[in-house]
């Protein structure tokens, strides 16, 4: 399979929250309340791309995977509270998976070094993709209200 790797532009502000929404779906839908997923969710994902796409900030990189003209995957890293690296967001529609995507899109906002995310307990095909990239939980834990079932840990490197 060919894909790209790139920055997104604003015309991409309706195709990542489309696809944000989807692979949550793909990810966590079986974790999620029944119904979590209304058009209010759909409306938040628009907000937040239209703001971090219209609003670039030096110390976030975002990058989006492309294939066969339509997206694929999206990742954004920044800094994390205590000054150092931290993925913010990665996800891959899952017929997509496997096929080198995540780790590109991975390389490309994050790359080596000390970092930081968060990840779902319930989500064992990231933490095993997270360990091979050198993080390990740390302990922390934390839920979000806006995502009820949902438990994350932090891991590092």
């Amino acid at each position: 399979m060919t894909f790209v790797v790139r920055e997104p532009q604003m015309t991409d502000a309706e195709a990542i929250p489309a696809l944000h929404v989807a692979t949550w779906r793909e990810t966590y839908e079986h974790l999620l309340p029944e119904g979590f997923f209304t058009a209010d969710v759909a409306d938040m994902r628009r907000r937040m791309w239209s703001q971090i796409l219209s609003t670039r900030r030096p110390e976030h990189t975002v990058r989006v995977a492309e294939a066969d003209g339509g997206l694929i995957g999206f990742a954004m890293s920044g800094r994390s509270d205590d000054d150092g690296a931290q993925l913010y967001i990665l996800y891959v529609l899952a017929a997509h998976h496997g096929t080198g995507v995540g780790q590109a899109l991975f390389d490309a906002v994050l790359g080596e070094g000390p970092a930081s995310l968060w990840v779902a307990t319930e989500n064992p095909r990231a933490i095993a993709f997270y360990r091979r990239n050198g993080f390990a939980f740390d302990g922390a834990e934390q839920s979000d209200p806006g995502t009820p079932g949902i438990v994350e840990a932090r891991m590092v490197r």
